[in-house]
């Protein structure tokens, strides 16, 4: 691409005072691709995209954006030192160099990244920034000897070079994963393969494993499927009972406080499910703090640290994965890192030649031999420390609890109403919920009730508990079984939809017979006002445990002919504490 004669065509760059030769521009770089390899210019630009993203072709006018434009935007061709086929090592020094060096020619005028990169870089080499700033001061007088010409282009090579190797944020950086899935120019390319009988050993191993992998005993397979069950059969919701119950259902958040990620005592259920295997515990960020604290009273906590490192730099942002591995070699795997881990000398030379072109998985070696280190000697160690037991004898013990009655809001709409005598009045003392025979009684039609000799209405024959100090006293002959079977009929026939039943579960407030208004205990019946109509008002109730429910099923006696008890069956209710009447005055 650089050949006078076959190449890109080259032009000048203009600046203020002189020109500068060997410009190409965009649309020249993808004309000629898609010539010399006779592809289109969609492919083409494509290609010409990856050679600035790796820095072999760097822009002039926007130096952030490493992508090729097809247009007259001016690009140049980089200095075979600066290609990043010559795996040249990315140092920090270097960089801190560069830096400076900017700094004194900008007069402190740098990007705001770079400003955050200088400051971090003098924290980290304070030792010996003296060093850096006096190589900085030296480029500089250097590069001010050179003809202008060659200073600008040796700028922009420099720079080009720090743009690819250290992006600005928010950019998308090629090196991410480094050189390794690419064609290393420097090895020489083997023609023939020769196949010698180590070759075909090795085939015949590889196949025979793949023979020998998918050919698992069915029965195998089903016992382990069995036991892995088994072992998690009562930590499933769908298998077992939430305990202490299913907030899902009972709108209880106890199990998500219990079960909280950093919760101080942790529950035994979830302390057991650590002892099912070492992945177990480091998953739960409490069983992972609780093997922390055994960890240092062993003096081998930096283990972990190691692990918890490696598992961030493989699932952290792909902007700062250099400088965390950086910060992870220079932590734990340097010689005389602070908190340096016992790994043998092959894994040790895997990772640091890996690091010279850091990706997410460059640690995978090491991390793998620290866990497997942690899970077949602490973690077995752990389960019998007094740390362990500790948590486990301090470990909540769930239990099911019963689901809370909720409140439910309803729509519905306000009749006429009208004064009613006071009917089944319900003491503080007595139950929350009443005995359903005798809220059916109590519900009875005035044309069906009997009346005693003081012109009240009679009790019923099952009185409530409030009623049953009473009954001792007046000795009243039980009513007719006619009229029980009756009341029972209707009951069945109406369920719990009679407005009493509703009233009558709150404790606070007495309920006139017949849905007639709510009358505070010993007050004298107050005067109704003016009926009128409302519509579409709030209707709130408590939702009844389903033990003390009960629902209407169809019933063989005859309806009740009763005009006021076929029309009480439509009334819509308004509120616990506010009951439909009868437009027709009862008793």
């Amino acid at each position: 691409m650089q050949d006078p004669k076959t190449g890109v065509k080259s032009q000048t760059q203009r600046l203020v005072i002189t020109t500068i030769p060997h410009a190409i521009t965009g649309e020249d770089i993808v004309a000629w691709i898609a010539n010399r390899f006779k592809i289109d210019a969609t492919e083409a630009r494509a290609m010409g995209t990856m050679m600035v993203a790796f820095g072999y072709i760097y822009p002039l006018q926007d130096h952030k954006r490493l992508m090729l434009k097809p247009d007259t935007s001016l690009y140049r061709f980089q200095t075979p030192y600066f290609w990043p086929a010559q795996q040249w090592p990315v140092e920090d020094t270097d960089y801190a160099i560069y830096l400076a060096k900017r700094n004194i020619r900008k007069k402190g005028m740098l990007e705001l990244y770079e400003q955050e990169q200088y400051n971090n870089l003098y924290k980290w080499m304070n030792h010996k920034w003296d060093f850096i700033v006096m190589q900085a001061k030296e480029q500089y007088r250097a590069g001010k000897e050179r003809k202008k010409p060659d200073r600008v282009v040796f700028d922009c090579q420099e720079r080009a070079y720090w743009v690819v190797h250290r992006p600005p944020p928010g950019t998308v950086s090629a090196m991410d994963y480094g050189h390794d899935r690419m064609v290393d120019p420097n090895m020489e390319e083997v023609k023939v393969c020769k196949k010698t009988p180590d070759y075909y050993r090795r085939i015949i191993m590889f196949t025979q494993q793949c023979i020998m992998r998918p050919r698992v005993k069915s029965s195998v397979s089903i016992g382990a499927l069995v036991k892995y069950t088994i072992t998690y059969k009562e930590h499933d919701p769908f298998l077992h009972a939430c305990l202490p119950s299913n907030p899902w259902l009972t709108d209880d958040v106890t199990y998500w406080t219990l079960n909280m990620p950093n919760v101080e005592i942790p529950t035994k259920m979830r302390v057991e499910r650590w002892t099912f295997s070492f992945g177990e515990l480091l998953m739960d960020p409490r069983g992972r703090a609780d093997f922390r604290l055994f960890l240092k009273k062993e003096f081998s906590g930096e283990n972990l640290a190691f692990w918890e490192a490696c598992e961030d730099l493989k699932w952290g942002a792909a902007e700062t994965m250099k400088e965390k591995a950086q910060q992870i070699y220079k932590t734990f795997l340097a010689r005389g890192a602070p908190r340096w881990i016992n790994i043998d000398g092959k894994t040790m030379d895997i990772t640091v030649k890996g690091l010279a072109h850091p990706h997410r998985y460059v640690l995978d070696a090491a991390q793998t031999h620290i866990y497997m280190l942690m899970k077949k000697d602490s973690f077995g160690r752990y389960l019998k420390s007094p740390v362990f037991k500790e948590t486990q004898k301090k470990a909540i013990l769930c239990r099911f609890t019963a689901p809370v009655p909720h409140l439910a809001v309803y729509t519905g709409i306000c009749e006429a109403q009208s004064t009613a005598s006071p009917g089944f009045m319900t003491l503080p003392n007595s139950a929350a919920c009443p005995s359903p025979i005798s809220v059916a009684i109590d519900s009875t039609p005035a044309s069906e009730r009997r009346f005693d000799g003081n012109g009240g209405p009679s009790s019923s024959h099952f009185p409530s508990i409030a009623e049953a100090s009473v009954s001792e006293e007046e000795n009243q002959p039980p009513a007719p079984k006619s009229r029980m079977a009756l009341s029972l009929s209707r009951l069945l026939r109406r369920g719990c939809n009679a407005p009493s039943v509703f009233a009558s579960l709150s404790p606070k407030c007495a309920v006139a017979s017949g849905g007639g208004k709510v009358q505070p205990l010993g007050v004298e019946p107050l005067a109704q006002p003016q009926p009128r109509r409302i519509a579409n008002f709030f209707q709130i109730k408590v939702d009844i445990p389903p033990e003390c429910r009960i629902y209407p099923i169809d019933s063989e006696d005859e309806e009740d002919d009763s005009p006021d008890t076929a029309r009480g069956g439509v009334k819509e209710i308004i509120c616990p504490w506010e009951t439909v009447t009868k437009q027709e005055g009862t008793g």
